[in-house]
């Protein structure tokens, strides 16, 4: 057996570490995206919203002028009234004005659940990475990989399906949100998605069996691994 291989396994393990506790990170806060309306009248309170896979929150924001080039509402962490409210507590009809429920609520679900899937890839993929640690177990790193991979997949997948709530919420006429970004949330579900998907890679890899050094060197007589 290499005697790197284990060194390179356990750095690759720690940056899957970060991975993971950004992937977290990311699942359960609301700061995905921040909207904000048109603000027609200063000196008065507006509304600003930022939300996550699995509530939404307003903020009552009292502005004051601003320069030409700010129309929306906010920044989001001026001080002003919070009220979260989690998805499953909305029906339709309810906030219509500020917030298109039924088609929000139908991209979190399934972001939520795609999210839940890269979840638990990860820690299967955790587990199965600890008990490789044990003696004649190198054989677990293969499926590690795989479900870190499939993790950091799952995950992006998420960044799409809510980028595209986004998008669609911005763009309908029922809803009074005019300017959006995407927040500290957002970043670290796509930094989750680099360090997971390519250090699967990389652990696959790690996993390979040795390739013969030498043109006249077969795979009988390479080094057998213990």
């Amino acid at each position: 057996m290499d005697e790197s291989k284990p060194l390179k396994v356990r750095l690759t393990f720690s940056v899957i570490l970060v991975g993971i506790s950004l992937l977290f990170a990311a699942v359960v806060t609301d700061h995905w995206a921040v909207l904000s309306p048109k603000v027609e009248k200063y000196n008065a309170t507006c509304e600003a919203a930022h939300f996550g896979l699995w509530r939404l929150c307003t903020k009552r924001i009292f502005m004051q002028e601003q320069g030409p080039k700010e129309k929306g509402c906010g920044p989001i962490s001026l001080p002003g009234e919070l009220s979260c409210s989690y998805f499953k507590h909305f029906t339709p009809g309810q906030s219509s004005e500020i917030f298109e429920v039924t088609t929000q609520k139908e991209y979190s679900i399934s972001a939520a659940a795609i999210a839940i899937f890269s979840v638990g890839f990860a820690i299967i993929g955790t587990i199965c990475i600890l008990l490789s640690f044990g003696k004649k177990r190198d054989y677990l790193l293969k499926p590690a990989s795989m479900f870190y991979t499939f993790s950091g997949l799952c995950i992006i997948i998420c960044v799409e399906v809510m980028r595209q709530s986004v998008k669609r919420m911005i763009d309908s006429k029922e809803t009074s949100w005019i300017e959006y970004s995407y927040s500290w949330s957002f970043a670290c579900a796509c930094s989750s998605f680099v360090l997971l998907f390519i250090c699967g890679i990389a652990l696959l890899l790690i996993a390979l069996p040795r390739f013969p050094q030498n043109p006249w060197e077969t795979c009988m007589d390479a080094e057998p691994e213990h």
